[in-house]
């Protein structure tokens, strides 16, 4: 049962960083390969403030999250005027250069060897009702993003960002200050990235560099990319059907030995791999995903 509990978390929490990055790239259109970097924010600054000085869980979650955004707002300023294929390649590099900080910064950090003595956040329960608490509590924050998400991509502003990311150019034409909204965009999203950072901390109860590698990023492109970009909730059908394939994939290792470990997690991602070649070929907008008109920009800039 705990087992599946985790399981579950793993999905929600993936779920909220999919709705994160949807409202970056999905509704605006911003590629951001440094995603992992607001994720470690957000569960180095709920575990150092709880585990060091004894911050209420409740105040560091929300600590987490302002610290994340915070973090990304100078970024954005400083960069999300470059957009493409350099816009991405920046925030790569700001993501390693905060798994080094964490690295060096060995009397805040504790290093490589990580934080531990996290806890969750029903732990005074027992163990028996501390997880599914936790995870009732994950599922309720899950939903209260999802509910943010939906209710920016019905508003006005969700319409001028699907505007500004099908023709920028007519946005701004339309006296419409782009830069400044991208900037939004990005510490919004940023800041899911830094909660759902402190939600995973609390849940494996310890934290390391090598959990915040770029693959934390790339997972959480898969799940949006298989739900759908610019889908209201295919984000959360995507970071579901993901982990439960990683996580299955996983527990065959107890039931096939003609593959070693290290062959099956590469099968593993040659899997995941022929599954987006198949998507993209039959489904190319995913599972949830749906076309926009081609003239639907000009009326959402009009709208907004």
């Amino acid at each position: 049962m705990s087992y599946l509990y985790t399981v579950l978390a793993f999905g929600l929490i993936y779920a909220m960083l999919a709705l994160g990055l949807n409202l970056q790239m999905g509704f605006t259109g911003i590629i951001n390969f440094g995603y992992v970097a607001f994720v470690a924010i957000g569960a180095y600054t709920s575990a150092i403030l709880t585990v060091n000085y004894g911050w209420p869980i409740a105040l560091a979650w929300s600590a987490a999250a302002l610290l994340a955004a915070l973090a990304s707002y100078p970024l954005g300023l400083l960069t999300i005027r470059l957009g493409g294929d350099y816009l991405a390649v920046v925030t790569l590099g700001f993501s390693e250069l905060v798994v080094l900080f964490i690295l060096n910064q060995r009397g805040l950090t504790r290093g490589a060897m990580g934080i531990v003595g996290i806890h969750q956040p029903f732990a005074a329960f027992g163990p028996t009702l501390s997880a599914p608490l936790s995870l009732l509590l994950i599922a309720a924050i899950t939903a209260l993003t999802a509910l943010l998400i939906w209710r920016i991509g019905h508003s006005p502003l969700g319409r001028l960002l699907r505007a500004i990311q099908a023709n920028e150019s007519a946005a701004q034409a339309l006296g419409k200050n782009t830069v400044s909204y991208k900037v939004l965009v990005l510490v919004i999203g940023s800041g899911i990235a830094g909660l759902a950072g402190a939600l995973y901390a609390h849940w494996v109860q310890y934290i390391s560099p090598e959990q915040f590698s770029p693959d934390v990023t790339f997972n959480t492109f898969i799940a949006l990319i298989l739900g759908g970009v610019g889908s209201l909730f295919g984000p959360i059908v995507g970071a579901f059907v993901l982990i439960l394939f990683l996580q299955g994939s996983i527990v065959l290792q107890d039931y096939v030995h003609v593959l070693s470990a290290n062959q099956l997690a590469a099968l593993r991602f040659m899997i995941v791999g022929l599954v987006l070649v198949l998507l993209i070929l039959f489904r190319p907008n995913g599972i949830l995903g749906k076309t926009p008109a081609r003239h639907e920009s000009r009326r959402e800039v009009s709208k907004a």
